[in-house]
């Protein structure tokens, strides 16, 4: 009798299996619920309740979407084919012939997506752009106005305008090689289509009136942007790993000593006692006495931002607590706490506060929580909480934020730092990624890809192999989400270079300089979601990339004659009105695309073009930066450090061009959360019929600026 039930059970179980792995649901029309104006959500199948978004833990800022403007769905539904088979969900979406695709995450070599295959898939970035990367952010957007977020914390395979289908409803023409006229190795494809390795999924769906819009909105349903404190715009110094209490003193006292912007200097892995893997206490012989080294060094006006990667080491006090709530695998010999739990959260948080923030701490850069796959846990790695390898990859960067910022909130102290691992939902959190790939031109491709993709990089600069190049790279770091130098390795200094350090000056004080335009950008993005810094694809008038090149056939270095995209990744925008336009190391020179309306050379004022193509001289002392007709760019006198960003600070606002325009200079006391309760103040700067005009309209904050002028910069 036991045999009998024993055989029957076996056979139930086996027949549920079989079941579980052949569900096979074809749906043709999703049923799309609008959740906010030009935002609906559909469920396909069984979506797990871990996903990306339950992750970051953000509600959408629900009082601005709803200001939104109606839309209609951007897409015919019977052209959205989803079905679940085999544990995978599968899903399609149509393409038209003209459109291009923009997002899948921080790609660093390519800004147009449609043409490529990828596995969106957490890792340090390999040098091609094939979905492994920092931020895998598996939501893309159109040049049609749309967007669309996978939300699944899975490894996720896309195919964006590659499979040809036979019952295509625009079938690609058929030509004959032999003729080589027209014959492509990659045919046109009307389908972008997505395997995600579960049972189901949640996608939300974006409309907008232009693809900037529909950014904004995935930006707001994310959260809102982050608003980082004033003294996280200014210029950061990342130390060597070595560096103790009098070498730090000695740095920073070299940075007032040269007259050089320093707001915050980082530590790195010599604070631990022990790091790869980290004890997270500091050492003793390099900081006797880190309470009144931290006050020593704030009390000059800058702060410390602390290194350390999330894996814990058997010789450090929180290796015990935490190995309870840790997953089955180690990386370089350290536990991996499965910080989805409240237990293990509680424990860190409350080490960080009592032995890091309550010592006056600023922040935190946070590595390695990418890759590689040798150093990092494996995919069967399991976890105390259930989940698995796959998932906590996707994720672990999103969790280490979390957990960060609410420490900081709890203080109500705003915080900002850097990370190697991002993903959709972390818009909000107060975090820059970098990495350790160093490639300028790259560096710059990503910094314009993060505009689609509700994230912030940093092109950070490390070394140089010129003075032409470490002029080149000063320039960008500067116009980007944060100023900094990391000589963690080499200890080089902004005067490394003595012969361009004038130059590197200048371009560090001229960021200090405009962080009144550069805060209020970036509180757009918190309250608006709009980028601060994004690819000309997002700018009104910008109409260039969307061509492909034919390149001839050659029997070793391109026997498919595949085409090329002609595409524009060295041009970006910083805010509403200033676009950058670097240059790199060894440039005769360079062509500089201009949207469609007038443009004006910033430093002068003077017209420069409008819709065309203009060629920019190796202008060696200045960074080339251009202002739309109708800007206003409102700048400070120079400063050398945030805290002289006190009440009465004098303020220029620069005006290009003719045309009427508007600009909202935003303020707050640029350090707590109390703008979340309203405590801030706007102006809207105006300028009608050539005349300034200042408005209020919000003042629930004190007002930091004191005599106001106008400089009025196009005369032509």
């Amino acid at each position: 009798m036991k045999q009998l039930i024993a055989i029957f059970a076996f056979i139930f179980i086996l027949s549920s299996c079989e079941k579980k792995s052949t569900i096979s649901s074809e749906t043709f029309n999703p049923e799309w619920n609008e959740s906010f104006p030009g935002v609906w959500k559909a469920t396909i199948n069984q979506p797990e309740e871990f996903n990306l978004l339950s992750v970051a833990n953000k509600a959408p800022r629900s009082e601005t979407l709803n200001k939104k403007a109606k839309q209609d769905f951007p897409i015919s539904t019977d052209e959205i084919k989803t079905f679940t088979k085999n544990g995978k969900t599968y899903l399609r979406f149509p393409l038209e012939i003209e459109e291009q695709i923009y997002g899948f995450g921080l790609n660093f070599k390519t800004v147009q997506q449609r043409g490529r295959i990828m596995r969106l898939h957490m890792d340090h970035y390999g040098g091609k752009d094939d979905g492994r990367t920092h931020a895998p952010v598996p939501f893309y957007v159109s040049s049609k106005g749309y967007g669309v977020l996978i939300n699944a914390a899975r490894y996720i395979d896309v195919y964006v305008g590659t499979g040809v289908r036979h019952d295509s409803k625009n079938p690609a023409t058929v030509y004959d090689r032999n003729a080589r006229d027209g014959w492509s190795a990659q045919p046109y494809s009307d389908n972008l289509e997505v395997i995600i390795p579960a049972d189901g999924v949640e996608l939300i769906l974006f409309a907008g009136e232009t693809m900037l819009d529909v950014v904004q909105r995935f930006n707001l349903y994310c959260g809102g942007g982050v608003l980082p404190p004033k003294w996280g715009l200014g210029f950061w110094h990342r130390t060597p790993t070595l560096f103790n209490t009098e070498d730090i003193q000695t740095e920073v006292s070299g940075f007032k000593e040269k007259n050089f912007p320093l707001d915050v200097i980082g530590l790195e892995p010599g604070w631990h006692s022990k790091s790869y893997p980290c004890t997270f206490e500091w050492d003793k012989s390099r900081f006797p006495n880190p309470k009144e080294f931290a006050k020593q060094i704030n009390s000059q006006g800058v702060k410390l931002n602390l290194w350390m990667n999330p894996y814990l080491s058997p010789e450090g006090i929180l290796y015990d607590k935490m190995l309870p709530y840790s997953g089955s695998h180690t990386v370089w010999n350290g536990i991996v706490p499965d910080y989805t739990m409240a237990e293990p959260r509680k424990i860190m948080q409350d080490h960080m506060k009592k032995y890091q923030l309550e010592y006056g701490m600023s922040g935190y850069k946070m590595d390695e929580v990418d890759g590689y796959d040798r150093w990092l846990w494996p995919d069967v790695a399991s976890f105390p909480s259930g989940l698995d390898g796959e998932q906590m990859r996707q994720t672990y960067g999103t969790q280490m934020m979390t957990l960060t910022d609410e420490i900081y909130r709890e203080k109500n102290e705003r915080t900002y730092g850097l990370i190697r691992a991002a993903n959709a939902g972390s818009v909000s959190y107060p975090y820059v990624i970098y990495n350790d790939y160093y490639n300028h031109k790259d560096f710059i491709t990503a910094l314009i890809n993060s505009g689609f993709s509700g994230l912030l990089w940093t092109p950070e600069v490390r070394a140089s192999r010129s003075e032409e190049e470490w002029l080149r790279r000063m320039q960008t770091t500067c116009f980007s989400p944060m100023a900094m130098i990391n000589a963690w390795a080499d200890g080089t200094k902004p005067w490394s270079f003595t012969t361009v350090y004038e130059q590197c000056q200048e371009v560090a004080f001229l960021r200090m300089q405009m962080l009144p335009y550069l805060y209020s950008t970036f509180a757009d993005y918190h309250f608006n979601g709009t980028p601060p810094f994004r690819g000309m694809n997002l700018e009104p008038g910008f109409e260039v990339d969307t061509k492909v090149e034919q390149t001839k056939l050659d029997a070793t270095k391109n026997p498919y004659a595949e085409a090329v995209k002609s595409e524009v990744k060295d041009q970006y925008m910083m805010g509403e009105f200033l676009m950058v336009a670097p240059l790199f190391n060894m440039d005769e020179g360079r062509k500089v695309i201009l949207p469609k309306g007038k443009w004006y050379d910033f430093y002068t004022g003077e017209y420069v073009g409008n819709g065309e193509i203009i060629q920019v001289e190796n202008g060696f002392e200045k960074l080339p930066l251009f202002v739309k007709d109708g800007g206003i760019i409102p700048m400070m006198p120079k400063i050398r450090q945030t805290s002289e960003w006190v009440e009465n600070t004098p303020l220029e606002i620069r005006v290009y061009g003719k045309t009427d325009g508007k600009f909202v200079l935003y303020d707050d006391d640029g350090k707590t959360f109390n703008f979340e309760k309203g405590e801030y103040t706007t102006k809207m700067l105006k300028v009608e019929n050539g005349k300034g005009i200042i408005e209020d309209l919000h003042n629930s904050a004190g007002w930091i600026y004191g005599e106001i002028s106008w400089k009025f910069m196009s005369e032509e």
